[in-house]
């Protein structure tokens, strides 16, 4: 089968402000219909990234492709109204002065009869048809939302970016709204760039993740990929708490008070961390001070006493303060669980869901 050519792809971009390097060496591709989140924390370069990409920032180094054909690189560059690119921003951007109708035709050429069959096409897509002649300031942020939308897409756009584009909604609509969203984006084919540092947007709506740290492409790859398998602390620490607990290695092993771990490749007398998350920690009785038998899949009990629970409303976060050396670990359990602090519990790590990474 013939390769397909990437809707957008972007080769080594480059961009410094003041000399320092904000973005570095960036590349990803995104295919027709596919989400691709730049996901990372402020300051990373995503928002950059992005207006490099829309043509109003320049880029020093790198290239900009769409269906293989170059828009930007050291010899050429196409202006933005020219590249096909919709944009959408949380803060929706919307005329004032405009109706629904007006805002949505504002970037539409053609015959009159015609837009305005564009016009009502989108809003019926988004739900919106019955405020077709209403203003902005009629509109929840939802709708405004919406209606943004309809009119980033109105023009037909072969790729659409996306910068934080639901941090001004509330949590009640906010999933609801992303939902609708990527319906209708990937019911029009439109390849997608989103730019947003909540993890858990990026999970729900992102085909590939490509997480950000310093300016540069640290991980990318599917959603379940990246969570799985992340490439190190910083990766299992963006998407979720955790807890660290430090070894040093000998004979490719690390000897904790939770058992052996593997820490294959690792130079003996090198420190290593070994991340889990909290929802991977056993919790089990004590029975007169003595825990659980170890096993192959869960290693060997480590004893600590309760410090506080709290329920989190799906779940309970309870820290423990460790008897073998006082340090702290919390682990999430399903539904209400609220032992009364001071009470000692049995802890255990899943093999199987921890990572050892070197430190430094």
């Amino acid at each position: 089968m013939p390769e397909l050519t990437p809707r957008l792809e972007i080769r080594d971009l480059c961009r410094s402000f003041a000399g320092v390097e904000v973005v570095r060496n960036v590349s990803l591709s995104v295919m027709p219909g596919q989400v691709t989140c730049l996901l990372g924390p402020s300051g990373c370069g995503k928002s950059t990234t992005l207006r490099m990409i829309a043509g109003v920032e320049t880029q020093d180094r790198g290239s900009i492709l769409m269906d293989g054909k170059v828009l930007a690189d050291d010899r050429q560059f196409t202006p933005p109204e020219a590249r096909r690119i919709g944009l959408m921003f949380q803060d929706f951007a919307l005329f004032p002065h405009l109706s629904v109708a007006e805002n949505v035709a504002f970037g539409l050429d053609g015959p009159k009869a015609q837009q305005r069959a564009r016009v009502e096409e989108l809003l019926a897509r988004v739900e919106m048809s019955r405020h077709i002649d209403n203003y902005p300031h009629h509109l929840s942020g939802g709708e405004q939302q919406r209606v943004a939308l309809a009119r980033a897409l109105a023009p037909r756009p072969r790729v659409m970016l996306m910068d934080e584009p639901f941090s001004g909604l509330d949590n009640r609509l906010r999933d609801e709204i992303r939902d609708q969203t990527l319906d209708v984006l990937k019911d029009e084919g439109t390849a997608v760039l989103l730019v947003t540092h909540e993890p858990d947007e990026a999970m729900r709506m992102a085909d590939e993740i490509a997480l950000m740290r310093g300016g540069e492409i640290l991980q990318q790859g599917a959603p379940y990929n990246i969570y799985n398998a992340p490439r190190d602390k910083f990766a299992v620490a963006f998407f979720s708490d955790i807890n660290v607990i430090r070894g040093r290695v000998q004979g490719a092993l690390t000897e904790t008070p939770f058992g052996q771990f593997l820490a294959p490749g690792v130079p003996d007398g090198a420190e290593v961390e070994i991340v889990i998350r909290p929802q991977h920690i056993g919790i089990d009785f004590d029975r007169e001070g003595r825990g659980p038998l170890p096993t192959p899949q869960q290693g060997t009990p480590a004893r600590g006493v309760v410090q506080r629970a709290r329920f989190m409303g799906n779940e309970s976060l309870v820290e423990f303060r460790m008897d073998h050396d006082g340090s702290i670990l919390r682990a999430t359990v399903p539904n209400v669980f609220l032992p009364r602090p001071g009470k000692p519990l049995w802890l255990s790590i899943r093999r199987d869901r921890c990572f050892v990474f070197p430190v430094g």
